[in-house]
Order: C-alpha cells, then sequence, then structure tokens
C-alpha cells in the first residue's frame, strides 16, 4: 500500500507571520499507520515548501499511490479540493480522501462541490482513518464502506454519513511520526529556532459561540503531563526543536495536570534547552497566579490571551463568561511574572464602529501586552453564531475565512475603512513598542524575544504578505478606495447543505417547543397544587393534608 499524505498550498497574511508552522496532523496519522504495519507513507508539505499544481501533479503521476489523503481548515478547503482533483487526474485509480474540522461538519458542501473527493474522514482522523486504510487494502472499501464508522461518501448521487466513530479514549496510546516531517523547514522567527505544535488535550469545555474545537474533538481528554513531556524530549533531542506551542486551546483548564507539566519540564532540565507558549482564558491565569512563577521556571515564555473583546457586549456575544477589568488584571499578573503577554482582539462585526475600533486601540495602550493582534470576525460556517448571523452573512467564499479578510460588514463602514481603521490601530501600537518598548525592556533573553518578535512583523510587513495587503491592494489610507478583496461570488452554500442546516435548526425548533411545553406543564402544576393546598386550608385542613398529584402530560 502506497499512503500519500498532503497539506495543501494555502497561504495568508495571520499566523505564518511567526514562522512555519509544522502540520502536526501528519505527525499523528503517519504514527498509527507505521505501528499497524503501514511503511510505505510519502508526505508532501505544499504549503511550506510552496509546491505549484505541476509539480505536484508530476510527483503524484511518478509515484501512483493507493490512497491520497489531504486535510483542510475552512480557507484552505479549496486547495485541499484542487489537490485531490489533481490527484485522481494523475493516478486514476488512486482513493481520495479528506479530513479536517471543515469537511467534517460540511461534508455534504464538500462532497457536492468536489465528486473527485472518494470519502470524508468526520472527526478525530487516528483510528478512523487506519480502519479505512485496511478497507482499501482488503478490497472491501466499496462493498463495506457503509460500515466504517466515521466517514462520508457519495453513492449514485447521494451523500451517505455513517455512523459517528467513538472518540479515541486513549490519547497516551498514540505515538506521532515527527520524523515524517522536514524539521529544517519549520523555523519559529522571534528565536530563529525549530517550532514545533504538539499535543496535550483534546477537546474544551467551553462552549464559545464563534469556535469549533469543542463541537470537533466532542469529550475533554487530558494526556498523562509525562506522556507529552517524553514527546517533547524527543523533539528536542531527535529533532532540534528550541520552541513549542501547545495545540491545545486552553492547556491550563486541569491545572493539577498543567501544574505537573511544568514540574516534569523542570525536573528533566529541559527548560534551558526549549522555551514555550500556550494559549488561555484570562480567568485562569487569576486563578492561577501563584503558579505563574513555576510555569516561568518551566520554559513558559509568551501567553495569548483570549481577550476577544473591548466591550463587554461583544464578550457576552461570544459566550466568553469573562469581565472587561479581568483582561488587565491578567496582563498585570503576567508581566510581574516575566512572561510576554499577546491580547488578541476581535473586531468587525455587524455593530462595530470607528468609536469601537479606537476603544480597543485605548485598551491595548491600557493593559499595556507585549503584542496585541487585531483579528476579523470570522464566522466559521458550522458553529451556532454562523446560524444565527443568518442573513448578515454575504460572503461565501471561504478561502477567504482567514481572520485577515472582513468577512462580516459593519452596519456603519464598509470593508476597506475596516481594515484601514484596523491597520490604523496596528501601525500605532507597533511604532510605540519599537521606539519606546521593545529594545529598552530588560536585557538578554527578553531583549531578544521581543526584537524578534518586531523583526517578525517587519519581515511580514516589508513583504506585504501581512494581514494580506498586497493581495488586497492596500497600501495607507490613500488606497482605501481601491482596496479589492476578490470575493468569489459564485461561492454558494450548496443546497445538500442547505438543507441539513434547515433540518437541524427545525429540530432544534421543535426540541425547544417541547422544553417549554413541559416546563409550563410543570409550572400549571405546581400552580394547580398550590391552589387545592390553599383551599384544603380554608376548609380547615393541615398543611399535611394529601393532595392528589396528577403527573403531567
Amino acid at each position: 500500500m502506497k499512503l500519500l499524505l498532503i497539506h495543501p498550498n494555502y497561504h495568508s497574511g495571520g499566523a505564518e507571520i511567526a514562522g512555519n508552522w509544522p502540520p502536526a496532523w501528519v505527525a499523528y496519522l503517519a504514527g498509527p499507520l507505521k505501528a499497524a504495519g503501514y511503511d510505505d507513507i510519502t508526505f508532501i508539505d505544499a504549503m511550506t515548501n510552496n509546491v505549484e499544481e505541476d509539480e505536484l501533479r508530476a510527483r503524484i503521476a511518478e509515484m501512483q499511490p493507493d490512497i491520497v489523503g489531504c486535510t483542510a481548515i475552512t480557507p484552505s478547503i479549496y486547495r485541499a479540493e484542487r489537490v485531490l482533483e489533481i490527484a485522481k487526474e494523475a493516478a486514476p485509480d488512486c482513493v481520495t480522501v479528506l479530513g479536517g474540522v471543515h469537511a467534517t461538519f460540511m461534508f455534504k458542501q464538500v462532497l457536492s462541490e468536489a465528486p473527485h473527493i472518494d470519502a470524508i474522514v468526520r472527526g478525530e482522523g487516528e483510528e478512523v482513518f487506519l480502519d479505512f486504510v485496511r478497507a482499501v487494502e482488503d478490497g472491501r472499501w466499496y462493498t463495506d464502506r457503509k460500515h466504517i464508522k466515521g466517514i462520508a461518501y457519495t453513492d449514485e448521487g447521494e451523500i451517505i454519513a455513517t455512523q459517528a466513530a467513538p472518540t479515541v479514549k486513549n490519547l497516551d496510546g498514540l505515538t506521532p511520526d515527527w520524523s515524517i516531517l522536514e524539521w529544517e523547514k519549520y523555523i519559529y522567527i522571534p528565536l530563529n529556532t525549530r517550532l514545533a505544535i504538539p499535543s496535550m488535550a483534546r477537546g474544551c469545555p467551553f462552549t464559545c459561540s464563534f469556535c469549533s474545537q469543542w463541537k470537533f474533538w466532542r469529550d475533554y481528554r487530558v494526556r498523562d503531563p509525562k506522556k507529552v513531556v517524553d514527546e517533547i524530549e524527543d523533539l528536542v533531542e531527535n529533532h532540534g526543536v528550541g520552541f513549542f506551542i501547545l495545540a491545545d486551546e486552553e492547556p491550563t483548564i486541569n491545572r493539577r495536570k498543567f501544574t505537573e507539566f511544568c514540574e516534569e519540564l523542570i525536573a528533566r532540565g529541559l527548560p534551558d534547552r526549549v522555551k514555550w507558549g500556550i494559549n488561555t482564558r484570562v480567568t485562569d491565569i487569576q486563578r492561577d497566579k501563584d503558579q505563574l512563577g513555576l510555569w516561568r521556571r518551566a520554559g513558559l515564555v509568551h501567553i495569548s490571551l483570549g481577550t476577544e473583546a473591548a466591550a463587554q457586549m461583544k464578550l457576552d456575544l461570544f459566550n466568553k463568561e469573562t469581565r472587561v477589568e479581568e483582561n488587565k488584571e491578567a496582563i498585570r499578573l503576567l508581566r510581574e511574572a516575566d512572561i510576554f503577554t499577546e491580547a488578541q482582539f476581535i473586531v468587525g462585526l455587524d455593530n462595530e464602529t470607528e468609536e469601537t475600533l479606537e476603544e480597543t486601540y485605548r485598551f491595548a495602550r491600557d493593559w499595556n501586552p507585549d503584542l496585541a493582534n487585531w483579528t476579523m470576525y470570522t464566522p466559521w460556517p458550522f458553529t451556532p453564531l454562523f446560524q444565527e448571523l443568518g442573513d448578515k452573512v454575504e460572503v461565501f467564499d471561504f478561502e477567504k475565512y482567514n481572520f485577515v479578510t472582513p468577512i462580516m460588514k459593519p452596519d456603519a463602514m464598509d470593508r476597506a475603512t475596516l481594515l484601514d481603521k484596523v491597520m490604523h490601530n496596528y501601525r500605532r501600537f507597533y511604532i510605540n513598542k519599537a521606539l519606546f518598548h521593545y529594545p529598552w525592556r530588560g536585557r538578554g533573553f527578553r531583549r531578544k524575544y521581543l526584537l524578534g518578535c518586531l523583526r517578525a512583523f517587519a519581515k511580514a510587513g516589508f513583504a506585504r504578505t501581512f494581514y494580506d495587503l498586497g493581495k488586497v491592494g492596500y497600501w495607507g489610507p490613500q488606497s482605501k478606495e481601491k482596496v479589492d478583496f476578490h470575493f468569489d461570488d459564485s461561492r454558494q452554500i450548496a443546497q445538500a447543505q442547505m438543507a441539513d442546516w434547515e433540518a437541524m435548526a427545525d429540530r432544534k425548533k421543535k426540541a425547544t417547543e417541547r422544553r417549554v411545553a413541559v416546563r409550563d406543564q410543570i409550572k400549571a402544576e405546581k400552580a394547580r397544587i398550590a391552589a387545592v393546598q390553599a383551599e384544603a386550608r380554608a376548609c380547615g385542613g393541615g398543611a399535611d393534608t394529601q393532595i392528589e398529584r396528577t403527573p403531567a402530560e
């Protein structure tokens, strides 16, 4: 069995500012495959190596793989679909399969617009993909596919989704094959060192309305901290990694295990050899303020905080369960612990104005994080907030759902003005940092890291890859009228996907109606009982008078 895994060649001016990100998904898939005896696995990182279509076609034609697998987040979905279309052209007998969060929830959309995709893996891929590979090897893929849990496919024009597969219960039993990556290609620009993105947990107990993590991973599971450190130690010793970012949405949720993780790193002397960063919530920083010193000794140097919004009404809309004043306090605590802070602001909702954008800048200056990002609100098409927005969503060109393109148009301004005002915030914030902060704050590592961050921003700025400014033609306020986001208006929601959403909405509506009816029945029954009791007391009965209780229908 020849297996070919491909990371699609998609670029945007967001996270790539900090460097090239290693596609951890391929390592986590390749590990179980090799453990099961599938050794002939080739990986093409078309994104990092900027592999164009002609080269990709030639390599697939030469290899003639049995299975070609690809992954996609929402903005890379069209590139992934094209990868598998090229695979079918170059190797007609191969079986094509797509995974990832977008395909998991939008499989009807994907299979409607990309009939050359043979199967979609829905949810976690390690166990499902292995079952799929075995079915292809045994020649029972077409005859037995309805029995493979966790996939979707098309059968004579009908889109079929099999029973959902259970989540991976034993995360510690998964051993990723990190050797499949070209480690010299994955560099974290601020420290000019190799970068890894391991995982400590999957899932999230919170249900932020704009996020997909809690939906994709379903239940929240945490690995054995020692196993995670084993993996990091391997990355440091065998692959030269000098910086890692935990892939978890919030690795500090489980205080006990995160503390054990930090203590294990210290016990093995790893903080002298590798530094790291995380994303987390401001509430965890306040809860664990007595642990921040331990975190720093363990090598944690960078925390990106989901402050999300300066206005409380936005935090409430996002279901963040945090207060504005908590953001400033969390940043102060981290600064005192010598941990670099990055504040994330979500902008571009329908109620955004020039005044609210100015407010986020004032908060950024007041809170004084080391870094600040203004991220365009991007309503993932498979999240509750997307459904609630309804007709307010005008752009269905998912390639632009990249956090730097204004998908939503605020009521009070056009998209070009929104971009211009966001750039105005960036210019003011980082000019101030470059002149009065980064070169003069601290010595040694602190100064090196801050100047490295500035170098990363400058590199992306001069190359005009930052925020996709080169693609949209933005050169400053004077160019605002000429900005073109190049939305593909031909992209629309497929009829099959729309029907699925409508059916889901109908089920939710009926479930809500049933809950309301039950509550009304219970309320009416309590009122009836209270009335009977009152009548009994009025007739001389005591409080212990027995009342016949009629169950609510």
